[in-house]
C-alpha cells in the first residue's frame, strides 16, 4: 500500500494527477517537498469551546506535533466532533455513535499512516476506539488527563461526586443558595477530566491497560508538565507505526486477552458501569461479544482495591501518585495476562515489572487487604432483565443489596423531573423507585437519568439511598444501590415496561437477581397485552438513523451497521 501523500488519493481517475493535485493544493500551506515525502501522522483535533475537560487539548497537539518531527515524519491535524458530557442534548450517549463514525471516516478519507486520538470526557474516548478498532491504520491514544481537586471549608472538593452530594444537601435543605454558589466555583477548579473513578477517568485508565496508550498517560493530571511530556513521547511512538508498515492496529491489540485483562482491572478500580457499555460496543467492532459471565465472575474472586470516589474517598492525583494503572495491575497480576501486546511495542508483562514502588501508599490497595471484599460490578438477571443489568455494588448501601419493595414507577424521565419532588408523591424509603423508558430507544440516547434523586420529602427526612432500577444509565461519579442497563429496555418490550406501581420488586445482589414478584400467570398475560411497541420514529436526520438502528446496552448502544460482520445480532 502507498504511503505519506500518496495514500488515499483522491478518485479524479487519473492517479498521477490527483498527487499532483494534492501537493499543489497542501503547498499553499507552504509545505516543502521533504515535508511531504515524510510518513504522515494525522493527529484528531476535539478541542471545543463547549468541552472543558479538553481545554488542554492545544497544548497536547503542539506537544504531540514536536514528537512527531523529531521522529522523523510529518504531523496533520484534523477536526473531529467534540462532545462534552454536560453540553450535549439530549445526552452525550446520543451522540457517541455519531463521533464513532465521522472518526472512523475521517481517518480512512485522509492520507495518514498513523493517527493520534486525544480525547478524554465521558464518550470520546469510547468513540475514538471504536473508530480506531474499525479502522486499517495503527492508532495510539492520547488522554487529556484528570482535573485537579478544589477546597471548601477544609476539605478537597472534585467533579463529580461531590457535585452530586452538594446538590443532594442543597436539595435536602442542609445548605443554602449561597452555599452551593460557593461549591459551584469550587468543583471543577482547572481543565480536565472528572477527578474521580468516573467514565472518563475509567475509560482512560482501560485504554492504558488495553495498552493503546503510554504508560502514566491513564492518569497524569491535565494541568501538569507530564501530560505534556507523554503528548510529545506519544507524537515519537506515532511517527515509528507510521513508519513501519507491518506495525499493529487497534484491532491486532485488542485480542480477547486484552479485553480480559480490562475487565480484571474494572472490577478491581472501582470503576463506571457505563465502561461496561462501551466494552461492548467496542468489542462488537471486533466481532467478539463480551464475555458478561466472565466479568461477573470477576467480580466474584477480585474484590475493589483503590480507593477513590465514588467507592473511597479519594482522587485521580492520589491514584497516579500511588503508580496509577501499573501498579493496579501489580496487584492483580494474578489475573492478568502478562503476554498481551501494547502499541508502544512491549508488553503488558514488561510494564508491569517496571512499575515502581510507591512505599507507604494506600490508595491502591493489594488483594488481601481490599477496599472492600467485593468487586465494582454485579451482573444481574431475572424476569425483569432477561438479558442483563448491572449494579455497581461496590458504591451501595450493603443493607439494600438483598432487599424487597414496593414499586413507585415513573413513565420517562419527563414524568420524573415532574413527580419526584411532589410532596403527594406516595413513596417511603423502603420503596423502589423505578424509571423505565430511558433506554437506548426510548429516551432516546440512554440518558444517566438511573441515578434517580431520593424524592425530596424523604431526603429531608435524612434519607440518603434507596433501590432504583430502570433501563437507563448511571454517571460513574455517582453511587447509590442503583440497578442499572436493564435489557432489553422497556421501549423495545422489555419486561420493565409491564411493572405498575405497588408491585413488589426483589433484589438479591448476592444470588445475582432482579425479579418482578408477581405470580407467573399475570407476568405471562401483562407481557401478551403489552404487544408490539412501536415508539414514534423521527421523520430524518440522525434521530431517524439513531432509533432505526441503534442496539440494546448488552450490545454495546452501537449501531447494528457498524458491528463487525462476523458478529451475529439477536
Amino acid at each position: 500500500m502507498s504511503s505519506g501523500l500518496r495514500r488515499k488519493l483522491t478518485s479524479y481517475g487519473d492517479q498521477g494527477f490527483s498527487l499532483f493535485l494534492r501537493k499543489a493544493f497542501i503547498k499553499a500551506m507552504g509545505y516543502s517537498d521533504d515535508a511531504l515525502d515524510r510518513p504522515i501522522v494525522g493527529i484528531a483535533n476535539t478541542y471545543s469551546d463547549f468541552n472543558p475537560c479538553h481545554g488542554n487539548v492545544p497544548q497536547l497537539i503542539e506537544a504531540t506535533k514536536r514528537g512527531v518531527m523529531l521522529a522523523g515524519a510529518m504531523p496533520m491535524v484534523f477536526p473531529t466532533i467534540s462532545i462534552h458530557e454536560s453540553f450535549a442534548s439530549p445526552t452525550s450517549m446520543y451522540l457517541r455513535n455519531l463521533m464513532a463514525m465521522e472518526t472512523e471516516e475521517m481517518i480512512r478519507a485522509q492520507p495518514m499512516d498513523a493517527v493520534i486520538l486525544i480525547g478524554g470526557c465521558d464518550k470520546t474516548l469510547p468513540a475514538q476506539i471504536m473508530a480506531a478498532a474499525s479502522s486499517d491504520i495503527p492508532a495510539i491514544f492520547l488522554p487529556t488527563g484528570p482535573m485537579a481537586v478544589g477546597h471548601h471549608k477544609g476539605e478537597r472538593l472534585g467533579a463529580c461526586t461531590d457535585c452530586r452530594r452538594f446538590w443532594g444537601r442543597f436539595r435536602a435543605g442542609e445548605i443554602d443558595e449561597a452555599e452551593i454558589t460557593d461549591v459551584n466555583n469550587k468543583l471543577a477548579s482547572s481543565i480536565g477530566t472528572c477527578t474521580v473513578m468516573g467514565t472518563a477517568s475509567t475509560m482512560a485508565n482501560l485504554t492504558e491497560v488495553m495498552g493503546l496508550c503510554l504508560p502514566r498517560a491513564g492518569s497524569a493530571p491535565a494541568a501538569e508538565s507530564e501530560r505534556v511530556r507523554l503528548a510529545e513521547e506519544t507524537g515519537r511512538v506515532a511517527a515509528g507505526l507510521a513508519a513501519n508498515p507491518d506495525a499493529p492496529t487497534v484491532r491486532d491489540i485488542l485480542t480477547p486477552s486484552a479485553i480480559r485483562n480490562c475487565l480484571v482491572a474494572l472490577q478491581a478500580m472501582g470503576g463506571s458501569t457505563n465502561a461496561v457499555v462501551h466494552l461492548a460496543a467496542i468489542t462488537g467492532r471486533l466481532g467478539i461479544r463480551l464475555d458478561m459471565a466472565e466479568l461477573d465472575r470477576l467480580g466474584k474472586i477480585i474484590p475493589l482495591l483503590v480507593d477513590l470516589q465514588p467507592s473511597g474517598q479519594h482522587y485521580m492525583e492520589q491514584f497516579h501518585e500511588a503508580g496509577g494503572v501499573q501498579t493496579l495491575l501489580k496487584a492483580v497480576r494474578h489475573e492478568i495476562d502478562g503476554s498481551q501486546q501494547t502499541i508502544y511495542g512491549k508488553t503488558i508483562g514488561e510494564v508491569i515489572d517496571a512499575a515502581p514502588d510507591e512505599p507507604g501508599q494506600t490508595i491502591i490497595r493489594t488483594v488481601d487487604k481490599p477496599l472492600k471484599p467485593i468487586g465494582t460490578i454485579a451482573v444481574l438477571h431475572g424476569n425483569l432483565a432477561p438479558r442483563g443489568a448491572v449494579i455497581k455494588q461496590s458504591a451501595a448501601s450493603k443493607d439494600l443489596l438483598q432487599h424487597e419493595g414496593r414499586a413507585v414507577v415513573f413513565d420517562s424521565v419527563e414524568d420524573m423531573t415532574l413527580r419526584i419532588d411532589s410532596d403527594d408523591l406516595e413513596v417511603s424509603a423502603d420503596d423502589i423507585l423505578v424509571l423505565r423508558n430511558a433506554g437506548p430507544k426510548g429516551a432516546p440516547g440512554m440518558p444517566e437519568a438511573g441515578y434517580l434523586p431520593i424524592p425530596r420529602k424523604l431526603a429531608r427526612q435524612g434519607v440518603k439511598d434507596m433501590v432504583r432500577i430502570s433501563d437507563a444509565r448511571m454517571s460513574g461519579t455517582a453511587f447509590g444501590t442503583i440497578v442499572l442497563h436493564i435489557a432489553p429496555e422497556a421501549a423495545a418490550g422489555g419486561p420493565l415496561a409491564i411493572v405498575r406501581t405497588g408491585d413488589r420488586i426483589r433484589l438479591d445482589v448476592k444470588e445475582r437477581r432482579i425479579d418482578l414478584a408477581i405470580d407467573q400467570a399475570e407476568f405471562d398475560r401483562r407481557m401478551a397485552e403489552l404487544g408490539e411497541i412501536s415508539a414514534a420514529e423521527p421523520a430524518r436526520g440522525y434521530a431517524k438513523l439513531y432509533h432505526t438502528r441503534v442496539l440494546q446496552a448488552d450490545e454495546g448502544a452501537d449501531f447494528d451497521f457498524l458491528q463487525h460482520e462476523d458478529l451475529e445480532q439477536k
